[in-house]
């Protein structure tokens, strides 16, 4: 255990640039630019019903309206950051074991009392918990902080919604919610982080096109086949279910995509609050055996980068 801390350490120390400044400076990117917006009161013109917005005070069912809307969506502010997450869990993984060979440092920590296997998972886990959760800690101090900026714009223009905004549950439960599709993500994200790894300790070169070309161009072969020689494969379910997997696995929400339907039926039709519709959506999707499949590939693809890491020299 003492180790793999140490190893995880390893990896943040030398991937901080990527990991941590990056989603920290675009998170203070949108926090400038709304506080710039509100410095130079583009809101102080917004008019309602021909009165300034600064003399109207909203009370009843629009008050509470837009107070359960503040908290249940302002975690979304953070949006930007969490598509983030996905390139830069890309790249990492994807020059994860090949820079090491680049560079001549495998040599190094080889000649160290580290096994492959430590030394591949310390990286797997830096993609699939640690890299996650420093961008979900962003992200939650991103929406409190807009929250906050909005709860005092509405202020200054007459309307107090502190009360209410602290009062609700929804507050609270938002930043829960995120944590908890933590799983989620690292069970979809499985097959992505095996590929790229997989990919980064086999190749000698263009790391990026032989994980990106291998799929797709196998793809393109596919339909090829199907419209032109008339073979019996699905290229469509190919795409969907092997390409978009081993390649946007590591995009946040990307399972989103095979769980629409259920969000649609719980939000529109049994009327569940999206924040509630979409994590219950989220969970819902570990019950098909593709994820699980996936993860079981992804957890495979680790297990070949750990065998090709111990057998590759420097490149």
């Amino acid at each position: 255990m003492k180790t793999m801390k140490w190893l995880l350490k390893r990896e943040m120390w030398e991937n901080k640039g990527m990991l941590l400044w990056t989603p920290l400076a675009i998170a203070g990117a949108i926090v400038a630019l709304v506080l710039s917006a509100l410095v130079m009161s583009h809101t102080s013109n917004l008019q309602i019903d021909g009165q300034n917005l600064a003399t109207v005070t909203i009370e009843g069912q629009v008050r509470t309206r837009i107070a359960e809307t503040l908290v249940q969506v302002y975690i979304g502010t953070g949006l930007p950051v969490l598509m983030a997450l996905g390139l830069l869990v890309f790249f990492y993984c994807l020059s994860a074991l090949h820079d090491e060979r680049r560079d001549r440092s495998l040599l190094f920590w080889k000649s160290l009392p580290v096994s492959d296997f430590a030394t591949v998972l310390s990286k797997a886990l830096l993609a699939l918990v640690v890299a996650p959760l420093i961008t979900i800690g962003i992200t939650i101090a991103l929406g409190l902080v807009m929250l906050l900026a909005t709860c005092l714009t509405l202020l200054v223009h007459g309307t107090n919604l502190f009360g209410e905004v602290l009062s609700s549950p929804d507050l609270y439960l938002s930043p829960l919610r995120l944590i908890g599709l933590l799983p989620v993500y690292i069970l979809w994200a499985l097959p992505t982080v095996g590929w790229l790894l997989m990919v980064s300790s086999m190749a000698r070169s263009k790391v990026f096109l032989w994980a990106v070309g291998t799929p797709v161009i196998i793809t393109l072969l596919l339909v090829w086949a199907q419209k032109a020689l008339m073979f019996g494969v699905d290229a469509l379910w190919f795409a969907y279910h092997i390409t978009n997997r081993i390649l946007l696995g590591v995009a946040p929400g990307s399972w989103l995509v095979f769980a629409r339907d259920r969000i649609h039926l719980a939000h529109a039709e049994r009327k569940l609050p999206l924040p509630d519709a979409i994590f219950n959506a989220s969970w819902s999707t570990l019950a098909g055996p593709g994820v699980w499949i996936g993860a079981l590939a992804g957890i495979v693809m680790i297990a070949v980068a750990v065998y090709m890491r111990r057998r590759r020299e420097e490149v």
